[in-house]
């Protein structure tokens, strides 16, 4: 029990100090402490920006979900200081969410797929079979992999999508329709891209990791009788 627990802690960890952690902060400061926009963002900045300078000076490589964040905070921090425009302000939001897109398929030219991170856990359930067997169909299925980078594309595609549809609503629409249609297109594409994702992506791996699962459990048994 110890083990499952601690491996599940050590899936969602990255999840939660990369992600959460300075999404949270930045709501928090802004919505519930009420502090501006700009040192919200800044102030949320702080923690991505310790974990990527942690991991280039401790393990000499760049953490990719928390360069992420703290990249869209920087964009976010730039777009602040412009003002005056409620346009702009209204499309501000879809400049983050392109930021995000841009660097998920990023990301998954460079081989190493970012959304893999947050959807791990979820098939993994911090059980060490399946995390054996994820290792096993990471090194030695193809078809594990495609399946890996289609659940990275298929985000990045949606979030990209987003930004455009909002950008062209901000400068097209009036302002009083785009402060609610806005939300709208964002929990639609979030929808899409759930149900798109996991069809493509996250379902088919999820079948091949049972059967791995399964298959490992079965060799374990043959092997020990062998010895």
């Amino acid at each position: 029990m110890t083990t499952k627990t601690n491996s599940k802690r050590a899936n969602l960890t990255p999840l939660i100090v990369d992600v959460a952690v300075p999404i949270g902060a930045y709501y928090l400061l802004k919505d519930g402490l009420g502090t501006s926009t700009l040192m919200a963002l800044g102030l949320s900045s702080v923690v991505p920006a310790v974990r990527t300078g942690w991991s280039v000076v401790k393990e000499r490589a760049v953490n990719g979900l928390a360069a992420l964040i703290l990249v869209v905070n920087v964009v976010g921090l730039l777009l602040s200081l412009v003002a005056g425009d409620p346009r702009l302000m209204l499309a501000k939001d879809s400049g983050v969410s392109s930021v995000i897109g841009i660097g998920i398929l990023v990301s998954v030219a460079l081989g190493r797929p970012m959304m893999t991170a947050g959807m791990k856990p979820w098939l993994v359930k911090g059980i060490a079979e399946r995390e054996a067997a994820w290792a096993r169909l990471q090194n030695g299925s193809a078809d594990f992999r495609r399946a890996e980078r289609r659940f990275s594309v298929v985000w990045g595609v949606v979030l990209l999508a987003e930004c455009v549809l909002r950008v062209v609503g901000a400068y097209t629409l009036s302002v009083d329709t785009m402060v609610w249609l806005g939300s709208v297109v964002m929990i639609v594409a979030m929808a899409v891209a759930f149900l798109v994702s996991g069809a493509v992506g996250a379902g088919p791996m999820a079948r091949m990791l049972c059967a791995e699962t399964k298959s490992g459990a079965v060799s374990r048994p043959e092997v020990a009788l062998a010895r």
